[in-house]
């Protein structure tokens, strides 16, 4: 793969997190007609090949080395591939893209926490401030900007499966950091495979729901296209020029382009729902400032 320069570099980051808030934006279309899980097994179904063949072309890997760290793979694909997934698309089957997306961006500042706890890294004052600032957006956003309203009815089965989507990331993130090193597109691809040899079978058993018409079948094969097989790419690329914790940051656009669509075809949304967002960005900025401030090598 070609070593990209910075600007290119920010160009793959920005695609790649265009495509993923893509998978916001079409997968809450998709659950309308295919359930979570069958949404969850058709898309790694269909972008396995595709991940293998990217894999073989871009990064030629060791396939033994690879598959030799299947106790990693097994504990990723539980964390990223089935749970996340799986509650991500369960969760845009109760509750809005735009305030899906605005958890989701909660999530590298609980990713800084978990690391603090769990892996004994370092947290700045600054850095822990922003987690506090981030959390208080979050609780803005699931409780409309009433949080009193948790004590009476609370939180939404959306907004509880999403918390959940969070914390399944949270630990993709912490045991990807303890893994061994690995060609990062033959990594996902072993780690879809693991996921599409454990929901098969269940699969066989209760059956799959298919794309019913050709809307469905368009959104299934977005999934699988750009946020699944694409977005693995631009990500992979810009990681030859910028460090993860810079790379990271870059995630809350996600959250942005989710909130410009909704903006732009006029799905309703809130003023809590803005603010709220607005807050866990700057309280993730705040976080993870320090990234921002180094040089890329």
């Amino acid at each position: 793969m070609s070593r990209p320069g910075l600007v290119g570099a920010a160009a793959s980051l920005v695609g790649a997190t265009l495509f993923w808030a893509g998978n916001y934006i079409v997968g809450a279309e998709a659950v309308r007609s295919i359930d979570p899980f069958s949404l969850t097994l058709l898309r790694w179904v269909l972008a396995l090949p595709l991940l293998v063949a990217l894999a073989q072309l871009v990064e030629r890997p060791d396939w033994r080395r690879v598959l030799a760290a299947w106790p990693w793979l097994l504990a990723l694909s539980l964390f990223g591939m089935l749970a996340y997934t799986g509650f991500l698309y369960a969760a845009l089957a109760a509750t809005t893209a735009f305030n899906a997306s605005l958890i989701n961006a909660f999530n590298p500042a609980l990713i800084a926490l978990a690391g603090a706890v769990l892996l004994r890294e370092r947290l700045t004052p600054v850095a822990v401030a922003g987690i506090l600032v981030a959390l208080l957006g979050v609780l803005i956003v699931v409780t409309d900007g009433d949080p009193a309203t948790v004590l009476r009815t609370g939180f939404g089965a959306g907004e509880l499966l999403m918390l959940g989507a969070i914390l399944s990331w949270t630990g993709y993130a912490v045991v990807g950091r303890r893994a061994p090193a690995l060609p990062p597109i033959s990594s996902t691809a072993a780690q879809a495979a693991v996921a599409v040899l454990l929901l098969a079978p269940a699969g066989l058993l209760t059956g799959v729901t298919l794309p019913d018409g050709p809307s469905s079948t368009g959104s299934l094969l977005f999934i699988v296209v750009f946020p699944s097989v694409l977005s693995y790419l631009l990500w992979t690329r810009a990681l030859l020029v910028l460090p993860a914790g810079s790379a990271g940051v870059f995630l809350n656009l996600i959250t942005v382009f989710t909130a410009a669509f909704t903006i732009a075809v006029g799905d309703p949304y809130t003023s809590a729902q803005l603010v709220g967002g607005l807050i866990v960005i700057v309280g993730v900025v705040l976080t993870y400032g320090r990234h921002l401030r180094r040089r890329p090598g």
